[in-house]
C-alpha cells in the first residue's frame, strides 16, 4: 500500500517517555525495534522516516522545572543511539507528540527549546502535535516553540460519555475545533484517522478499550446483541484475555470513506499552509484492508485542490 500510494514519508514512534511514581522520575517505554528487512525495504524504496517521540502529560507535569533540560538530554540520547544504532542517517525532521495542557504548556514549550539547541537537532525540523481543543484554544494552550505542527484531526468527541455516537471521527464535532484554523500561527501538517476501536461500558460507566476485537465475534448472537454501533453483550464471556459481564455495552467506533470525505471538505478552505504533509493514522494491515486505495487517494487529492 505504501508503494501504491506513492507514500514519501512515515511517521514513526521511536518510544514512549511515561511518569515512574515510584521513583519520581521519568523512564522511556515501548522503544522501537527494527525489523533489519523491514528497515532495508524502506531505505531502498527512499521513504523518509521521521522519528516521534511520545511524552505523557503526567510526565510534564510531575517534572520539576529545574529537571526539564536533563529530560531533554536522555530524550536526546536515546534518540540519537537508536538513529546510529539503525544507520539512520538521513533524518530531517523529528516530531515530538504530547497532549500538553494549559497548566502544563511553560514546562513542555522549555523542553522544545531545550532540544532544539541541542547538536543533532540544531539543523533539522522540529515539529509537534497539535490537538483540536489545542488549536481551538491557543490563547489558554499556547503556541509551542517548533518550526510546524501536526494538526490532529481525531479524537474529538467526549470518549468516556455513553452518549457520545463515535469520539474518533464526526465531522459536526470537528466544526466546532477549527473556526479560527486558519489564522493558527504555525505551519501545520494534517493527520486524518482510518484506525478503528471499541470502547467498553459496565453499568453506562466507561471501562476502557478494547483493540482488535473481530467483527466476527460482535456478530455471533450468542455473544451480543447489536443496535446500530452498539453492542450488549448477551452472556459472561472470556475473549483473548478480556472479561465482558451480561449486559456490558460494546460501542464500535470506526472511519469511514464518507466521513474522512466530509473532515475534508471542512478542513480545506480554513487551510493556510500552502506546502504540508497529509497522513493516515496508523499503518497496520488490519487498518488499510477497510480501505481501497481509490478511496484514500480522493481524500487526499479532494484536501490538495
Amino acid at each position: 500500500m505504501l508503494q501504491q500510494l506513492g507514500v514519501k514519508k512515515l511517521y514513526m514512534k521511536f518510544f514512549d517517555v511515561q511518569w515512574d511514581a515510584k521513583h519520581l522520575k521519568p523512564f522511556p517505554s515501548a522503544k522501537i525495534q527494527f525489523d533489519s528487512t523491514a528497515l532495508k525495504q524502506l531505505k531502498d524504496s527512499n521513504i523518509e522516516i521521521i522519528p516521534v517521540i511520545f511524552i505523557t502529560n503526567e510526565t510534564i507535569s510531575n517534572i520539576i522545572p529545574e529537571s526539564i533540560n536533563k529530560l531533554g538530554e536522555r530524550v536526546y540520547f536515546l534518540l540519537a543511539g537508536l538513529l546510529d544504532d539503525n544507520l539512520l542517517t538521513n533524518i530531517k525532521e523529528i516530531q515530538i507528540d504530547c497532549d500538553w495542557t494549559e497548566s502544563t504548556k511553560d514546562k513542555y514549550f522549555d523542553l522544545l527549546r531545550y532540544l532544539k539547541m541541542l547538536p543533532k537537532l540544531l539543523n533539522k525540523t522540529l515539529s509537534a502535535t497539535i490537538r483540536l481543543y489545542q488549536c481551538k484554544y491557543l490563547d489558554k494552550t499556547g503556541v509551542p516553540p517548533v518550526n510546524k505542527g501536526m494538526l490532529m484531526c481525531y479524537n474529538m468527541g467526549n470518549l468516556k460519555s455513553p452518549k457520545t455516537g463515535n469520539s474518533i471521527l464526526d465531522p459536526k464535532e470537528l466544526e466546532k475545533y477549527i473556526g479560527s484554523l486558519d489564522s493558527y500561527p504555525l505551519p501545520l501538517d494534517l493527520a486524518l484517522p482510518l484506525f478503528e476501536w471499541n470502547v467498553l461500558f459496565r453499568n453506562n460507566e466507561y471501562k476502557g478499550l478494547i483493540n482488535n476485537l473481530p467483527d466476527s465475534l460482535l456478530q455471533m448472537q450468542s455473544f451480543a446483541t447489536q443496535k446500530e454501533n452498539r453492542y450488549v453483550v448477551s452472556k459472561d464471556t472470556i475473549w483473548n484475555g478480556y472479561e465482558f459481564k451480561l449486559g456490558d455495552e460494546i460501542r464500535k467506533e470506526q472511519t469511514n470513506f464518507t466521513e474522512l470525505l466530509d473532515a475534508v471538505k471542512l478542513i480545506s478552505p480554513m487551510w493556510h499552509t500552502p506546502e504540508f504533509n497529509f497522513s493516515f493514522y496508523h499503518l497496520d494491515s488490519t487498518t488499510l484492508s477497510k480501505f481501497s486505495k481509490n478511496e484514500l487517494d480522493s481524500v487526499y487529492n479532494s484536501m490538495r485542490h
